[in-house]
């Protein structure tokens, strides 16, 4: 009666579990296979966001065990095993029944599992030794295929558009940044945005993003980023504050992702209220420090080159340049990276960090964000998604990272 809304094509989902195989292989050469415990990684290597377990075995068919939606996964899924389950302990035996037996060491993919729901898995699987193994899936999605990369380049076109071309004839100073979030999911909605942005890091949340007036840009934050907020209200400090006006002679940082079809690019965009001959030096300066940043990294990042690398010169970069105070931050709000992996969620590895020394590789997508706080004033930068090609990188979310002035 019903059909799937998209089906991702088979040799896609095959490709995506022989990666984590591989990895798995090398990580964890003792399991003989894996267990997927998340939605999300169960979305990325069966095509249904399926509540419930993955077993996909180094040797043998895959099989998805699902509490909730099975007629749900038939149709989305492309795997051939998909059966219902109650109990974890129920999950040998349904394997085995179709041919594809739990080994006696098994990869978990631990940090889709609660301590209480690992706890309780341990102990229904007590016959088993468990050892982690997200590293192999992270490792899997952190190199894209063509079939993901057509979707995050249509992705961040989309993202350029809203956030350069159509957002500053929609906003004007005398707006709270709670009335300037809202125009921008009016624009974002308008091109195709799917409403959600999912982080991978524990207990992270993400809506919309970050709209940061003046000193909203260096407001003390909870959240893993450089770029300080108000917020809505201490239980959502996220989007912007209804008391906070963009007044004349400040600038506007909007830090919002763009999700279609289940994959995000980042992308901030400065605004100044004002015209663009009364941008104050200080801030013209930093903003231009970081637009050079960022130029730098995307000249050098290509395959082989290390993130550290990267994160290493920007920092030795704002030292020698007088930026070292409010370089990713200011105080408790400075981070100690200066971009990160992007994909299915927005924070993906590898962080663009030090000691962080696995070469970049042709089909990774980062994002690079290097910001600048000016104390008392506000924050500044730029942040944009890049695709690492065979003989560099290129930006997939535009080609303009000037401050846009706004009267």
């Amino acid at each position: 009666m019903f059909e799937a809304l998209a089906r991702i094509p088979e040799e896609e989902l095959k490709r995506r579990r022989d990666a984590v195989r591989r990895h798995l292989h090398v990580l964890a050469p003792e399991a003989g296979g894996i267990l997927v415990f998340s939605r999300l990684n169960i979305y990325y290597l069966t095509g249904t966001f399926g509540q419930g377990v993955l077993w996909v075995p180094l040797e043998g068919d895959s099989v998805l065990l699902i509490r909730k939606g099975v007629n749900r996964a038939r149709l989305e899924a492309g795997i051939d095993h998909i059966l219902p389950y109650k109990s974890y302990s129920e999950l040998p035996g349904l394997c085995a029944d179709v041919g594809s037996p739990f080994t006696p060491t098994l990869a978990a993919v631990m940090s889709g599992l609660t301590w209480q729901l690992g706890t309780m898995l341990a102990a229904k699987l007590k016959d088993y030794t468990l050892v982690p193994g997200d590293h192999a899936v992270a490792l899997a999605r952190m190199v894209k295929s063509e079939f993901e990369l057509d979707i995050l380049r249509r992705c961040g076109e989309k993202h350029h558009h809203c956030l350069y071309d159509v957002l500053p004839g929609r906003i004007h100073p005398g707006m709270t940044e709670r009335e300037i979030a809202h125009k921008a999911w009016e624009v974002f909605f308008g091109e195709g945005h799917m409403g959600i942005l999912r982080m991978q890091a524990h207990d992270e949340e993400a809506f919309l993003g970050h709209v940061s007036a003046g000193d909203s840009g260096n407001y003390p934050s909870g959240f893993n980023g450089p770029l300080g907020l108000r917020g809505e209200h201490p239980a959502s400090a996220l989007m912007g504050n209804a008391n906070k006006i963009w007044r004349e002679g400040e600038p506007l940082m909007l830090d919002i992702g763009f999700q279609l079809e289940g994959y995000h690019t980042d992308k901030t965009q400065a605004y100044f209220a004002g015209a663009a001959s009364s941008i104050p030096a200080d801030i013209r300066r930093a903003h231009e420090f970081c637009m050079e940043l960022q130029d730098w990294m995307c000249a050098e990042a290509g395959p082989g080159v290390t993130p550290e690398t990267l994160y290493v010169h920007c920092v030795e970069e704002a030292g020698k340049r007088g930026f070292a105070d409010g370089f990713m931050g200011l105080d408790e709000n400075k981070v100690p990276f200066v971009g990160h992996g992007i994909g299915l969620t927005v924070d993906e590895f590898p962080p663009m960090a030090k000691g962080f020394t696995q070469p970049l590789e042709q089909g990774m997508v980062i994002a690079l964000e290097p910001k600048q706080g000016i104390r008392d004033v506000a924050m500044v930068g730029v942040e944009n998604t890049f695709e690492i090609t065979a003989d560099g990188c290129r930006c997939i979310s535009g080609d303009r990272y000037d401050m846009i002035p706004v009267k």
